[in-house]
């Protein structure tokens, strides 16, 4: 077949394929809008597992981190990621494979040793999955290319494609990019790209403006990558960071998932999140009316019981059908002991609760013995026939459920509890 006609075809049936997922991935994704999600979970843990079981059907396709390539002395290392194939293909949803690559300037030849090893990289990771009982859906590049080197990188790309064709081979990218010449090119060398809206852009200062997706400039270039032509998708943000300042408020770090890291004494730490309300208007506004060429969502990234900073799947729910999450406090007291109560409260909502928190519980006819709060929630009991639990911001995301607090009565007696500030709307 002619090159320029393949390229044509393999545009269409990719086209023919994400739209066939849209309307055919159980009923979970509405107006054919196809949303994939990344596994970019090093390590394959039971939570991780578990949480395939339960949610890979609700999306239209799977892209695991399957490779990274780092650079030492202009050599490639690569580590690799060991999935686990049966779990991947109990999912019963195409497989895609990500391959990141780390930061490197240069030279881009076809038949340079550092090109021709990328490619067998790429070949290696098929056959594996092969091996693995898994067919690809699309080998996913993942390259930290500088703006300036986008030509470059183009010759990396044609040379994989060609290795490991007829898989589809597509390209992270960000929006940036989308204003060089050399973008153009770079994308018609691939079978389509995914746009990376969301960013980690370093702050200047503690209190300055951070976000990870701002909505505004995600649509205007959602709206530029639709010039091209060129089949796409976009990747949003479930995550969340803690940033990290000096005494003196400059910026020194930032971790995500994972143990906790030592920072310096005096740190200043500060966590930026996803927003889930800004990030379903997005996703209502494409399902209403897509943009040319527009082929659906890549969410970043599956969410896994334990995460500190991902989003949990209620919330993540709510946001793919283009809804607006909300918290939704209960507050329970519990009677374990005769004279002893003891105060929980749930998120019985489908959003993160971020905000202060008051609890009253009141009580007649019993006299105070004692009383405290627990997990920051602070007693105060300057009133008679009554403790208010406060805490001045207070994060429970949805289906958690915490004890805030506890008091002895010198008899056994009922109870009222009251939240006196709770379920509104996060924005």
């Amino acid at each position: 077949m002619h090159k320029m006609s393949r390229r044509l075809f393999l545009r269409q049936l990719t086209i023919i394929a994400v739209a066939w997922l849209g309307q055919h991935a159980g009923g979970c994704v509405e107006n054919a809008l196809p949303q994939a999600v990344y596994i970019w979970q090093r390590s394959w843990t039971e939570p991780l597992r578990a949480s395939l079981a339960v949610h890979a059907k609700n999306f239209s396709a799977l892209v695991m981190l399957n490779a990274e390539v780092a650079w030492r002395k202009q050599r490639p290392e690569a580590v690799r990621v060991s999935p686990d194939w049966a779990a991947l293909r109990a999912c019963g949803r195409p497989v895609g494979l990500a391959l990141r690559i780390g930061n490197f300037g240069g030279p881009f030849d076809a038949s340079e040793m550092r090109t021709i090893w990328l490619g067998d990289l790429a070949v290696e990771l098929l056959a594996e999955a092969r091996s693995g009982s898994v067919a690809v859906a699309e080998l996913q590049l993942d390259f930290d290319c500088a703006e300036s080197k986008l030509d470059g990188y183009r010759v990396w790309v044609e040379v994989i494609r060609r290795r490991i064709a007829p898989t589809p081979l597509t390209i992270t990218a960000l929006p940036a990019w989308l204003k060089q010449a050399a973008f153009k090119p770079l994308v018609l060398a691939a079978d389509g790209f995914v746009l990376q809206v969301h960013s980690v852009e370093k702050p200047q200062r503690a209190g300055a403006p951070f976000v990870l997706c701002d909505p505004a400039a995600a649509r205007q270039a959602v709206e530029r990558a639709a010039t091209f032509g060129v089949p796409f998708r976009v990747a949003l943000p479930t995550y969340g960071y803690t940033v990290a300042f000096d005494r003196e408020g400059r910026f020194i770090g930032l971790s995500a998932e994972g143990p906790a890291k030592n920072w310096p004494a005096g740190a200043q730490l500060h966590e930026v999140r996803a927003d889930p309300v800004a990030m379903a208007t997005l996703v209502a506004a494409w399902r209403a009316a897509p943009p040319p060429s527009f082929q659906g969502v890549i969410w970043y990234r599956l969410p896994v019981a334990g995460d500190r900073l991902n989003w949990r799947w209620p919330t993540l729910a709510a946001v793919m059908a283009g809804k607006a999450p909300r918290s939704f406090l209960r507050v329970e007291a519990r009677h374990p002991q005769p004279g002893l109560v003891e105060v929980d409260l749930a998120n019985a909502g489908d959003g993160d609760h971020a905000k202060a928190v008051q609890v009253a519980i009141r009580w007649q006819r019993a006299r105070l013995v004692a009383c405290d709060g627990l997990r920051g929630f602070e007693p105060n009991d300057s009133e008679a026939g009554v403790v208010k639990f406060t805490r001045t911001s207070c994060r429970l995301g949805p289906g958690q459920r915490q004890t805030i607090g506890w008091l002895r009565l010198d008899k056994e007696t009922d109870v009222r509890s009251e939240l006196e500030e709770h379920n509104e709307p996060e924005r």
